[in-house]
């Protein structure tokens, strides 16, 4: 069952914006062992929710990575996002009506102290795992980075350390498609709906390869001279999908915040910054990944002190760490089995 946590205290962006007050949704699974070491806080990607259990549901289960018969885990819904946190639909406090486009823009490092306050309000004192993939991945590294003690291991998937000159283009291409939405503008909920159907279009191509087009979209037979492509219909399904769950201002706010992610920034740069880390930590990277490349995860792992770096060679692409749950897991315990960070340690 979704969870809501109220913070009544103003809440200072870090560019300065002052929220009334925040609610963060989250889900909660299994139960805190007697000496509360069993917490695991999954920090979930871009469009994702608080319901790990759904859309990575591979890892979820007895005997698996996230098994809530041995664990506590934890996964919140990130603020900005529409799947119950405060958004730029949530009513503001001062007029009653939803923020629109008044919603102020949002970094990583605020939605890391988003969780940091649920887990003060929560009670949680030590989390044995902190887990996060693609944008949850850039939190998970914010909150490594601002309370090191406070974490004995981290699963770090595709992720990096600065947003990049690539990434950003690919955010803001996806950005100019919402805003060429006539809607766009209005202060309706649904507003850039179809922009956001094109974005999304857009976003799969760094979602996914070349390779992966080639092996799960190429026509059965010859091409048909009417242009009615495998490739060209799962675009278009792929924009409707997302319409039917998701809305395009949060998809807009939150394009901003990976923006930007930049563990440095006032911290001396990104390698003083990585170096505060003092949690054992796996950094996984894909080998077809085009939006986070290896270089940025064997980065992370030269700068993190007590890391190890996986590759996961596959033809899936970013998106690999959603589809190939069984290497992901494996990875995990490859390195893991025999320390006493283990999610399941050798007693």
């Amino acid at each position: 069952m979704l969870k809501t946590f109220q913070y009544q205290a103003p809440f200072i962006t870090e560019g300065g914006d002052t929220l009334e007050g925040l609610t963060v949704a989250y889900r909660t699974y299994g139960q805190l062992n007697a000496s509360a070491d069993n917490v695991v806080w999954v920090c979930h990607a871009l469009t994702g929710s608080a319901d790990v259990d759904r859309w990575w549901a591979g890892l979820f289960g007895k005997g698996r990575l996230l098994d809530p018969e041995r664990q506590f885990i934890v996964c919140a819904n990130m603020l900005g996002s529409c799947y119950g946190s405060t958004n730029p639909l949530s009513p503001n406090p001062s007029t009653g009506i939803p923020y629109y486009y008044d919603f102020p823009v949002l970094t990583n490092r605020d939605i890391m102290r988003g969780f940091e306050l649920l887990r003060r309000h929560l009670g949680i004192r030590r989390i044995r795992c902190l887990i996060g993939g693609s944008m949850g991945g850039q939190q998970a590294l914010e909150w490594l980075i601002e309370v090191p003690h406070l974490f004995d291991s981290a699963y770090l998937i595709a992720c990096n350390a600065r947003h990049s000159a690539w990434g950003i283009a690919f955010n803001e291409a996806q950005r100019m498609a919402i805003e060429s939405d006539s809607s766009w503008g209005q202060r309706t909920p649904d507003a850039g709906l179809k922009g956001m159907e094109a974005a999304r279009a857009c976003a799969m191509l760094s979602y996914r390869h070349y390779q992966t087009y080639a092996l799960t979209q190429s026509e059965a037979e010859e091409y048909s001279p009417t242009g009615n492509f495998r490739a060209a219909s799962y675009q278009r399904h792929q924009g409707k999908k997302l319409r039917e769950r998701f809305h395009a201002f949060s998809y807009w706010w939150l394009s901003k915040a990976m923006d930007s992610h930049d563990v440095g920034r006032g911290r001396g740069g990104v390698e003083a910054a990585l170096e505060r880390i003092r949690a054992q930590v796996l950094v996984l990277g894909i080998s077809t990944d085009i939006l986070f490349p290896l270089a940025e995860q064997q980065l992370l792992a030269k700068y993190i002190p007590h890391a190890h770096l996986r590759i996961l060679h596959s033809v899936y692409g970013h998106d690999a760490f959603l589809i190939e749950t069984d290497a992901v897991e494996r990875f995990y315990f490859d390195c893991f089995a025999q320390t006493e960070s283990c999610l399941f340690p050798v007693s």
